[in-house]
C-alpha cells in the first residue's frame, strides 16, 4: 500500500521540508512553513508560476517547474521531493490536477493528512461527503433526484464546462424554471449536458452562511482531539455584483450567475450558538475515523448555514451543504478570527493562521520521532 511506503519514507528523513502545490493555498502554506523554520519546496506549472516564482519568491527555497501538474507523478520528480525530505501539504488543486488515482496509488511522497479522504469531497462518490455527513448525524439539504420533483426553491450544483475547480450554481423553483435556466447556461457555454446529468439538486437553505473551519490532530495525546479555527464566508463572481444592485435593477440583467469563488471574508457567530458547530466538527471527525482510517489529519471545513429546524421553527440548526477535506484555502481566517489568540494561549505558541497548527504538529512529530503518524 502506497501510504505504508510513504510512512517509512517519512520515518527515514533526517530533516523535514514542506512540499507545496503551486495553486489554491500556496502562499498561506509558504508563510506558515517559513514562520516555523521549515525549508520549503514548491511545485509549479509553467505559465502559472509568476505569483510564486516572481512576486513571492522569498517564501520558497526550492522551485520545481513542470510542464503540467500531473508530471508530479513522474519518478524523477518524486525522487527529487523525497531527496528534499518533503512532507507534502495537499490542497484542492493538488487533488483535481494530479488526480485521486495517482495520489492514492503512485505518489510515494509522504502527505500530511489522509490521502484517501481527498476523494470523499466529490459529491458523486458513494462514500463521499453526504455519506459521511449522514453517518455523523449532521443535517444537510434535502436532495431531489430529478427536476420533476422540485417543489420549493432549490440550488443546482453543476460543474463548470471549462473549469474543473469551479461549479456554476443556479437556482430554480419549479421543473419548468430548471429546464429554462439549464438550457440558457448550456447555450452560453457555462455548463454542458454531461455536467448537468451529474448535477446535484438540493433545497436552498434559508439561513446565515458560515464556513466553519477546524484542525484535527494525529498526535491527539499531545495536542488534543481537534481545534476550531474560525468562521468565514465566500465572495463569488459574478453573484457579488448582482447582490450589490437593488432588486429592481437585478431583474434588468439577463446574464447567467456564476458562483465562482474569488475571495473570502471573516465572520463571527454568537457564543451561545457555537456549541452546535463544535459538536458537528467532532461528530464528523468520528465518522471519518470509522469510514476512512486513520480519519482526518489537518485542516477541514464544514460549509453551511444556520437555519431554523423544519421540525421546530424556534430551534436553530447548523446545516452543512459542502465539505472541504483539506486546506480550505482561505487566507481571511487567520487575520479575522479571534480563535488565533485563543489557540496561541492554548498551545503556548504564536498562532496567526490555521496552517500554523499544521506546522506545529509536523514540527512536534519530527521532534518526537513520530513523523510516520502524521502522514499517509
Amino acid at each position: 500500500m502506497i501510504s505504508e511506503k510513504a510512512k517509512k519514507i517519512a520515518e527515514s528523513y533526517d530533516s523535514v521540508s514542506i512540499g507545496i502545490f503551486g495553486s489554491h493555498s500556496a502562499k498561506e502554506i509558504g508563510m506558515a512553513a517559513k514562520s516555523f523554520g521549515f525549508k520549503t519546496v514548491i511545485v509549479v506549472q509553467k505559465g502559472r508560476d509568476k505569483l510564486y516564482t516572481k512576486y513571492n519568491r522569498h517564501l520558497y527555497d526550492e522551485v520545481i517547474v513542470l510542464d503540467r501538474f500531473k508530471d508530479m507523478l513522474n519518478e524523477e520528480v518524486q525522487e527529487k521531493l523525497i531527496e528534499e525530505n518533503v512532507i507534502f501539504i495537499p490542497n484542492r488543486s493538488f487533488a483535481v490536477y494530479v488526480g485521486y488515482e495517482g495520489i492514492e496509488n503512485e505518489f510515494r511522497v509522504p502527505i500530511y493528512g489522509n490521502r484517501y479522504l481527498l476523494r470523499a469531497e466529490e459529491r458523486d462518490n458513494p462514500k463521499g461527503q453526504y455519506y459521511l455527513l449522514e453517518k455523523a448525524g449532521i443535517r444537510f439539504p434535502k436532495k431531489f433526484e430529478s427536476p420533476e420533483e422540485i417543489d420549493r426553491l432549490v440550488v443546482v450544483k453543476v460543474q463548470q464546462a471549462k473549469n474543473p475547480l469551479e461549479r456554476a450554481f443556479f437556482y430554480a423553483s419549479s421543473p419548468e424554471d430548471y429546464y429554462r435556466q439549464a438550457e440558457e447556461l448550456i447555450k452560453a457555454g457555462v455548463i454542458n449536458e454531461e455536467g448537468l446529468k451529474k448535477a446535484r439538486i438540493e433545497e436552498y437553505v434559508l439561513g446565515a452562511r458560515f464556513n466553519a473551519n477546524f484542525h484535527s490532530y494525529a498526535l491527539k495525546d499531545v495536542f488534543g482531539d481537534f481545534d476550531f479555527v474560525g468562521f468565514s464566508d465566500r465572495r463569488q463572481v459574478n453573484l457579488q455584483g448582482f447582490l450589490n444592485l437593488p432588486a429592481k435593477d437585478q431583474l434588468k440583467i439577463n446574464v447567467p450567475v456564476k458562483n465562482e469563488e474569488i475571495g473570502h471574508f471573516g465572520v463571527t457567530m454568537r457564543e451561545s450558538k457555537q456549541e452546535m458547530v463544535y459538536e458537528a466538527g467532532e461528530k464528523f471527525i468520528r465518522a471519518c475515523e470509522e469510514e476512512y482510517p486513520p480519519g482526518i489529519i489537518g485542516l477541514f471545513g464544514l460549509q453551511g448555514a444556520v437555519a431554523y429546524s423544519p421540525e421546530d421553527d424556534t430551534k436553530l440548526e447548523f446545516v452543512v451543504f459542502d465539505v472541504s477535506l483539506r486546506v480550505p484555502g482561505d487566507p481571511a481566517i487567520g487575520p479575522t478570527s479571534p480563535e488565533m489568540r485563543n489557540l496561541s494561549l492554548k498551545h503556548g505558541v504564536r498562532i496567526e493562521d490555521p496552517l500554523d497548527l499544521t506546522m506545529m504538529e509536523i514540527k512536534k512529530a519530527w521532534q518526537l520521532g513520530r513523523l510516520g503518524e502524521v502522514v499517509t
